[in-house]
């Protein structure tokens, strides 16, 4: 234990909190490089193990924790083709929850699903909403808002229609990232993310070459058909794709680029990669859709535009920025903050409980 937090102890009995965290089974915990669910359940996993708390993680049977793991599923579904996802979806939901007498708090990230589940149990259960991949899945949430307890990761992912009971923005660990006082030389941008319209991939090729300045990107592809009309045909001298990149090439891919292009096409929720730049101390250039300007302190971490040509202009103007007051904005979204704020959100739930 690195050290220990008040608020990691049960707060009426002489014990450490007992927590059950839901994590997806689409990639391992952690992930081993696509996963940025996955990737904040681990951080926020070792975070809480570090500072005395009881976790255990319900993940796939391969996760990596210094948590109990309990697990009934043996690989995640993205890495193994053909399994069935709605059968070990479900066994691994009901193996979660027919625990939920030994846990003080159940703490799901595993989108809706466990909804219905955590209904059927007197455990309190907080859910972190990561994302809406739509309006059609509102119903289940609005089911059960007067059952379950949500948390956005972003003021401007909140829906109107479901109450919360905190905004908790997700913490990256600084020491998986290398500052880079200088971008490498020759300059170069980055993308990195979904090969998807929502990240706006086409748009970064565009600016880029507009700029005058060579694209690295990588990121899984999300949209094959995206991919090959898109992107697949600037391939080739200034324009390359890594494809999907584990942590210590995404380190060097963020740290050596002049710039991060987050040329966004949807509200983010959040969006892992601009802090991640961020740590590297590249400043990010993005439009300023969802959670942007709540990541991106504009002018001092990264500049926040409307339109491909301000993006352009902005590829010249980001030289200016001081790279160590971009690595300090990134800093500010810690893991030591993030736990924090949800064993606050642990310990009202309990009392909720206790009072109720």
């Amino acid at each position: 234990m690195e050290h220990s937090h008040p608020l990691a102890r049960h707060p009426l009995e002489d014990r450490p909190l007992r927590i059950g965290m839901l994590a997806p089974i689409a990639w391992r915990v952690p992930p081993r490089a696509y996963g940025p669910w996955e990737r904040v359940v681990s951080l926020l996993t070792e975070g809480l193990v570090a500072v005395g708390a009881e976790v255990t993680l319900y993940a796939t049977q391969d996760a990596v924790t210094a948590a109990r793991l309990s697990a009934v599923v043996p690989t995640p579904y993205e890495e193994t083709p053909g399994m069935d996802v709605k059968v070990w979806e479900g066994l691994h939901l009901a193996h979660a929850f027919g625990d939920a007498d030994r846990v003080d708090v159940m703490h799901n990230h595993a989108d809706f699903l466990p909804l219905m589940f955590a209904s059927l149990v007197a455990t309190p259960t907080v859910t972190t909403i990561h994302g809406f991949s739509g309006e059609a899945i509102l119903p289940a949430y609005t089911a059960y808002a007067d059952r379950v307890h949500f948390v956005s990761i972003s003021d401007a992912d909140r829906s109107p229609d479901l109450p919360y009971v905190a905004t908790v923005y997700h913490g990256i660990d600084l020491s998986e990232f290398t500052f880079q006082p200088r971008a490498e030389e020759p300059p170069y941008l980055a993308f990195l993310g979904r090969i998807h319209p929502d990240k706006g991939a086409a748009d970064a090729i565009r600016v880029a070459r507009a700029a005058g300045l060579p694209l690295r990107m990588a990121g899984i592809i999300h949209d094959r058909a995206y991919f090959e009309r898109e992107v697949e045909p600037h391939l080739g001298g200034d324009i390359t794709f890594l494809g999907s990149v584990g942590p210590p090439e995404r380190d060097r891919l963020l740290g050596g680029a002049a710039a991060l292009l987050h040329l966004i096409h949807f509200d983010e929720p959040f969006g892992l990669s601009v802090l991640e730049a961020m740590a590297c101390g590249t400043p990010v250039i993005a439009y300023g859709r969802g959670s942007m300007r709540e990541l991106i302190e504009d002018g001092v971490s990264g500049l926040v535009v409307g339109s491909k040509a301000d993006a352009v202009a902005a590829v010249a103007a980001v030289a200016h920025i001081d790279r160590a007051a971009v690595r300090n904005r990134a800093a500010t979204f810690s893991v030591a903050r993030m736990v924090d704020a949800y064993l606050r959100v642990y310990h009202r739930l309990i009392h909720a409980r206790i009072s109720s």
